[in-house]
């Protein structure tokens, strides 16, 4: 049993580093959108959305809710505050139309998670806590994995990884399997499940990176790294349409 709780932590820490980098991935867009001073053609409905699932994942961590998933938690914690940094930024240099929908949308997920908070807490005890938010935190999991689905289409489309950037399908893959494996160490299915789905279609990101990544495809325009980056978190993030721990 020891091994298996070093085992369990040492791929929660991993989960976290690797986490922390596809929350970070975003400061390159927001760079650009402070030094216009406008967010042009960008949404702003991925980050409102991946915030609200870093709030649920956050809480389904804590110990009064699931016991042994303090990482989840931690690490959704500083995701949620990272999230509510791009949200902000987004809302100030929004045009009126785009700050509204945002600050309402804003308020919704605020809204929903509160919901999900106090039912959990006034309403529930013991395990059927921990499943009301265990089903409400992984819902939106498997939304935001999910969301790579499109890039893996127009990469097949345009047999070019042009808009796949490799690190950020890296990163993809190792957080996926780095909170699967959590999830199965902890005997938890409402962390290994979404993640277990992340790991799948990490993976299948990188195939098709080794596939293509020789190939110019079908774009004429060629690419900074930057635009790349964007470009690719932007679809990675979009069914965050919810839009993508995590977890």
């Amino acid at each position: 049993m020891g091994v298996v709780h070093t085992l369990h932590f040492v791929f929660g820490i991993f989960g976290n580093a690797t986490a922390l980098f596809l929350f970070l991935a975003p400061i390159i867009t927001f760079k650009r959108i402070i030094q216009k001073r406008s967010t042009e053609q960008f949404s702003g409905l991925p980050y409102v959305m991946t915030l609200l699932n870093c709030l649920l994942s956050a809480w389904y961590g804590l110990p009064f809710v699931s016991p042994n998933n303090l990482l989840v938690s931690t690490i959704n914690g500083t995701g949620a505050a990272i999230e509510s940094i791009y949200v902000l930024i987004f809302i100030a240099f929004a045009p009126k139309k785009e700050k509204k929908k945002i600050s309402a949308l804003l308020l919704l997920v605020l809204a929903v998670f509160a919901a999900v908070a106090l039912v959990s807490m006034l309403a529930l005890h013991g395990n059927n806590r921990k499943l009301f938010c265990g089903i409400a935190a992984t819902i939106f999991s498997i939304i935001m994995y999910g969301s790579p689905l499109s890039i893996i289409r127009l990469v097949i489309k345009t047999k070019s990884v042009e808009f796949m950037p490799f690190f950020l399908s890296l990163f993809v893959f190792l957080c996926g399997a780095s909170w699967f494996a959590f999830g199965l160490l902890g005997k938890d299915p409402f962390v290994a499940i979404p993640n277990g789905f992340g790991f799948g279609l990490g993976t299948v990101q990188l195939i098709l990176y080794a596939i293509y990544c020789d190939k110019k495809g079908l774009f004429t325009k060629k690419s900074t790294p930057d635009d790349s980056l964007e470009i690719g978190m932007r679809k990675v993030m979009a069914s965050q349409s919810l839009s993508k721990f995590r977890t």
